[in-house]
């Protein structure tokens, strides 16, 4: 704003006058009379020179003002950006300009330098708060952030681990329980087995009880004295072909079982030999008999008397010669057959 132009002087009388004394009509001290002053439209009439220099200092005033306010701005736009970007703000250097009210006076003088504040400082203040502030703001946030990523990653990682106990354990149980459930299948199958086996030798036992009600040894008071395919020089087949009973001679010899006589006699090295067929065709043979008691056609059963014990044939003493032979005509181990019937020679 420009300030109004000075007053203009007063016509110089000579003559002294009282320069502290103004009035109308009135004389000073050293006389001569002042003339009244009114001012006119011509009399006050702006100087057009320095109204235009006011002008034009004010003008650089408002441009000063609006630079300083700019720079303040872009100041502070450089802190919120580098509180944003993370990136160090950028140094603006301004030149120090004098205070806007320096510019502007009521009496049209500029004030003294030294009373100005630069603007860059005042800018720099205020950039400095805004900055603060706002790099405050952004360090909360980003602290925020990342507080919530890393409990966010926390929660993963213990939501992922919590996960895999809890599979493993799943796996650990599920492989507890098919090893139970194994081992009580394995148990169970044991049992299983030992029961059917039992049952199996029950079952055996009970078929040999009643075979040896039906079955009975061919003599009584003997020893075993040659078994079945016992190799030796006595036998011309090189083996011994049946089981030896010594008995003293004249020991009773019973049928096995019932059956038929198919043949009785004496047949050259078997001395005296009697056959006993039973009714499912397997062949009972009697040899070195010392005497027959049964003749060929004859019917017999379990235990009934056939013959006696003798030395008749190729023999080194008294005994029976039985031999056990398939309906096929193939020979048996007489042991093992009399075992199957429950008998225990």
């Amino acid at each position: 704003m420009a300030s109004n132009r000075p007053a203009p002087e007063a016509p110089f009388v000579p003559g002294g006058h009282d320069t502290d004394t103004f009035g109308y009509d009135v004389h000073g001290a050293e006389g001569g009379p002042f003339e009244e002053w009114n001012p006119t439209a011509e009399s006050v009439r702006p100087v057009r020179g320095r109204h235009r220099v006011a002008k034009q200092r004010g003008g650089l005033a408002r441009s000063s003002t609006v630079l300083g306010v700019g720079v303040i701005a872009a100041v502070g736009a450089g802190g919120m950006a580098s509180a944003q970007t993370g990136k160090p703000p950028v140094s603006i250097s301004m030149p120090d300009l004098p205070d806007v009210g320096s510019l502007i006076s009521d009496d049209g003088e500029p004030e003294p330098e030294g009373s100005a504040t630069p603007l860059s400082t005042m800018a720099a203040a205020s950039a400095g708060t805004g900055q603060e502030s706002s790099a405050a703001d952004a360090g909360e946030s980003l602290r925020a952030r990342i507080m919530a990523q890393a409990e966010q990653q926390q929660a993963q990682v213990e939501s992922k681990a919590a996960a895999e106990a809890k599979a493993a354990a799943e796996k650990r149980a599920a492989e507890a329980a098919a090893k139970a459930e194994k081992e009580a299948e394995a148990k169970a199958a044991a049992a299983k087995k030992k029961a059917e086996e039992e049952a199996a030798k029950k079952a055996e036992a009970e078929r040999l009880a009643k075979l040896a009600k039906q079955y009975a040894l061919p003599t009584s008071s003997y020893t075993i004295s040659s078994t079945f395919g016992q190799a030796g020089p006595y036998w011309s087949s090189g083996h011994h072909t049946g089981l030896d009973f010594a008995a003293p001679t004249g020991t009773l010899l019973k049928a096995v079982h019932s059956g038929t006589i198919t043949s009785a006699g004496y047949e050259g090295s078997y001395g005296y030999k009697t056959v006993l067929t039973l009714d499912d065709g397997t062949e009972i043979w009697y040899a070195h008999q010392s005497s027959i008691n049964v003749s060929v056609g004859q019917k017999v059963t379990t235990g009934d008397v056939i013959g006696r014990v003798g030395a008749t044939g190729n023999v080194t003493g008294a005994h029976l010669h039985m031999e056990v032979h398939t309906a096929g005509g193939g020979s048996l181990d007489p042991m093992a057959w009399l075992r199957s019937k429950g008998l225990t020679p």
